[in-house]
């Protein structure tokens, strides 16, 4: 038996880009279904077969090798009559008539002689040279940083499953994915007495002797005898292992060809060569070595054999991962359908030009303009977390103003309301974990006002952040203090400064370097030295605290030796303010950390919020910028920062822009060439109501308050100052966060059975309907008709009027009723069960 919230009847589908509302005769059903959406299934998609090659393209365009012996990859792709680019690499034939190289396994070229020459390359019918050059004959000397690492990383030796755990296996630690060479160097030589490996019979080493499985391994076999990487281990010992030279042999930067993949169609293929660049200026291929992921494999597949595949349409991101240095590859997988013609809809700003940009690109058709009503619910919970009343609607949809304009004078008022106020504050409470498990109660309250006052002065974000980070004394006097109740220690305060301010989650490199980033240990505790000094007091009234600075215990040091580390910035700038040997650091972090040539700071904040109104952050999650987790649209995310910058850290101003957008404002309804992007903004996506959005929507749509305690009578859900009020766990329910952690995970969104069991069931929502004092039982005694009674819950509920077959079905089952009453709670019962009114569409 199916899930119940795995599939939902027709009388709950999308038509039109309206939700309906089912029939009364399914009503269980519908309320069951209600929480759920509509489903697409898209079969298995078939390569469609390639146009003509006209000519061919050879990467790298030229080759030169160091040495004899030394590999190199070629790839070898197709130029269509379209435009497109088809991996010919398997098929490809190479031919050196100077027997310069020769074709290895793997599409690689080894040098065989020294010299120079032009390879003829020939595939599909069409030819190629590439010029190459091979320029010594004997091979360096192999080191361990350059060579043998790879190879132990490669064979999975430093994985954290294996020597890379924190306490290694066996009695035998490595460093986790390689990220400390002289550690692991240490360890294979000098560990118990230097056993692992034998200079006076290297392939008795027991280096070699363990993954080869000549002597009892728990990690199994990971070598065989003779391989290449068994024979590299092999020259190194016999060579006298060499560590080697750090700034010379270490690699400072990754290339791939090619550099952006789009393949027109599932099923095709991509090879791809991986370069390392070393700090001696030489190059060298490691695409065997370097590790390659997918980061969506419902649409992109990767192998060391294969390479690349498309399983279906969509985007992914090749991640390319080689001694601590990561990139990335855009790939994409276009929709095969022939007959695309990008049609362009009215643009209002720069956002719909670099989207339309994108979509046009990788074959999407965005979606027009939603209809008033559905902008006007959407704007509404989007900007103030409460749907329009009734008469805010029809004002709205009488209004005969040019609908930009409207609109433009809708945002403007909600802008500059008090709901507005209310909703941000209560977002950034979240982030900011307003809790009085951290901060008293009264200090939790002083910390709201704070927020409310700085919300509704429309404070310069930077100035915010600044007030925040450079706070003291008490937290009652000086509410920003409060940041440093809940981030109590210098290394919580750094984890929090860089998570919430510059989306950069760097707990990972408390213990060791990133595994997946660039910042190392040494960062980790650099960065937390700002923060070394601040310290956090009783003070003198109840509940009162007092951040002050340390004149003693004062430094950050390093857990491993022990030694003080220095504050130092996470990104060089020469723009970046000096910081001071002595007192607090803090001011010059904020100078740093603010200023408009961070990389970081406000593009995080220009993402997280383009989050709160479009489902998704262009980088997602939000607060994971990281190399290997690019935008799905660069250049929409660079104007956006560009543009929040040029106007000062202004948070209404980058909320008005997007809102303003037709990416904004486009209808859910999505058409044969975007209905399944979910990444492109083509179309928005339906989005569940916060737990606080639903209480206050259930709340004026029936006409029943809702009871806090220890809260003002008038109290909204949304006004509510921190998790410790509630409703009967209705809003725990419904995902309302904990505010314990600087995370934007913390509020849950997600759909579940007991959520819909408690709308059908639980006594909220049939209190709320049922409400001696509400809107049924005021429309009832008012002697409102049937037709009036049906289209004022429908306005009340969804903002809008009910369809011609909605209104006879809802006035069949109002006068089928003996009861005009239950008739009408039932219809707001339904509506309030509906997608149309738990979703924000």
């Amino acid at each position: 038996m199916a899930h119940p919230m795995s599939t939902i009847p027709r009388s709950c589908d999308l038509k039109d880009g309206h939700p309906r509302v089912g029939t009364w005769e399914l009503l269980a059903c519908a309320a069951l279904c209600g929480l759920g959406l509509m489903g697409s299934a898209f079969p298995a998609e078939r390569p469609r077969s390639p146009q003509a090659i006209k000519q061919l393209e050879i990467q790298p365009a030229s080759l030169s090798f160091r040495f004899l012996g030394e590999e190199r990859k070629v790839l070898v792709l197709g130029l269509t009559e379209s435009g497109e680019k088809v991996d010919l690499t398997p098929s490809a034939e190479f031919r050196s008539p100077q027997g310069i190289v020769a074709a290895e396994e793997g599409f690689f070229l080894a040098a065989r002689q020294v010299g120079q020459g032009r390879l003829e390359v020939l595939a599909s019918g069409q030819t190629a040279e590439l010029p190459v050059t091979v320029s010594a004959s004997a091979a360096p000397p192999l080191n361990f940083i350059r060579d043998v690492l790879p190879v132990i990383n490669k064979a999975g030796c430093t994985q954290g499953v294996c020597h890379g755990a924190a306490k290694g296996k066996n009695g035998f630690k490595l460093s986790l994915r390689g990220y400390d060479p002289e550690f692991d160097y240490r360890a294979l030589l000098y560990d118990m007495s230097g056993r692992r490996f034998n200079r006076a019979d290297p392939a008795r080493s027991l280096m070699l002797a363990k993954p080869t499985m000549q002597v009892a391994h728990g990690g199994g076999l990971r070598l065989e005898i003779g391989s290449r990487y068994y024979q590299t281990i092999l020259a190194w010992i016999s060579q006298g292992v060499t560590y080697g030279h750090l700034l010379a042999d270490q690699v400072a930067e990754l290339e791939v060809l090619p550099a952006e993949i789009f393949m027109h169609g599932p099923g095709r293929k991509q090879q791809v060569a991986i370069l390392a660049h070393y700090g001696d200026g030489s190059i060298r291929d490691v695409t065997r070595e370097a590790h390659l992921t997918s980061s969506n494999t419902e649409s992109v597949v990767v192998s060391d054999q294969e390479g690349v595949e498309g399983i279906r349409k969509g985007e992914a991101t090749l991640m390319v991962r080689y001694e601590g240095r990561f990139l990335t590859v855009p790939i994409t997988v276009l929709n095969p359908q022939p007959g695309f013609r990008f049609s362009r809809l009215p643009q209002s700003n720069f956002i719909d030009s670099l989207i339309d940009q994108k979509l046009e690109k990788v074959k999407i058709q965005p979606s027009p303009a939603a209809f008033d009503a559905e902008f006007l619910r959407r704007v509404y919970l989007d900007l103030t977390g409460r749907i329009p009343t009734s008469e805010a609607t029809m004002a709205f949809l009488a209004d005969k103003t040019k609908q930009s304009l409207k609109r433009a004078k809708v945002l403007d008022e909600l802008l500059g309301s008090d709901a507005y106020v209310d909703h941000w504050t209560l977002k950034w409470g979240d982030l900011l974990r307003s809790n009085r498990k951290f901060l008293s109660q009264k200090g939790m309250w002083a910390f709201r006002d704070w927020l409310r006052n700085s919300i509704a002065s429309n404070k310069p974000y930077d100035q915010l952040v600044r007030e925040l980070l450079t706070s003291k004394g008490s937290t009652f006097e000086n509410p920003a203090a409060a940041f440093f109740r809940s981030a109590r220690d210098a290394k919580h305060a750094m984890e929090a400064t860089t998570q919430l301010f510059l989306g950069v989650r760097m707990v990972c490199a408390q213990c060791h370097d990133h595994p997946f980033e660039k910042w190392t240990q040494n960062q980790y505790y650099q960065m937390a030295a700002f923060f070394a000094a601040v310290g956090v007091r009783p003070g003198f009234e109840s509940g009162e605290e007092i951040v002050y600075l340390k004149r003693s215990d004062n430094v950050m040091k390093h857990p491993k030796d022990g030694r003080v580390m220095k504050p130092e910035y996470l990104v060089a700038s020469t723009a970046a303010p000096p910081i001071p040997p002595e007192g607090d650091p803090r001011p010059a972090l904020v100078d740093w950390l603010t200023s408009k040539q961070n990389p970081y700071f406000a593009r995080a904040i220009v993402n997280r919020v383009w989050s709160y109104f479009l489902g998704r952050g262009i980088i997602d999650p939000v607060d994971d910028i990281r190399a290997s987790n690019p935008p799905v649209n660069e250049a929409l995310l660079n104007a956006l920062t560009k543009d929040f910058t040029d106007h000062n850290f202004d948070l209404r101003h980058l909320m008005r822009t997007i809102v303003s957008s037709r990416t904004y404002q486009a209808s859910i309804a999505a058409n044969e060439w975007n209905q399944d992007d979910a990444i492109n903004f083509s179309h928005q996506q339906p989005r569940r109501l916060s737990a606080e959005q639903l209480a206050d929507a259930i709340s004026e749509v029936t006409g029943a308050k809702f009871e806090f305690s220890d809260v003002p009578e008038d109290f909204t859900a949304n006004q509510l100052p921190d998790p410790h009020v509630g409703m009967g766990g209705f809003l725990d329910l419904f995902g309302r966060p904990q505010r314990e952690e600087p995370c934007e995970c913390e509020r849950r969104s997600d759909v579940s059975l007991p959520q819909a069991l408690n709308l059908v069931n639980g006594p909220t929502l049939a209190n709320a309907v049922a409400h001696p004092e509400g809107r049924v039982a005021k429309l009832i005694l008012s002697g409102a008709s049937d037709r009036d009674l049906a289209e004022e819950l429908y306005m009340a509920a969804l903002n809008r009027f009910p369809s011609p077959r909605e209104l006879d079905l809802a006035l069949a089952h109002i006068q089928k009723s003996t009861s005009r009453a239950t008739a009408a709670q039932d219809l707001l019962w339904a509506l309030l069960n509906s997608n149309a009114f738990l979703f924000n569409h």
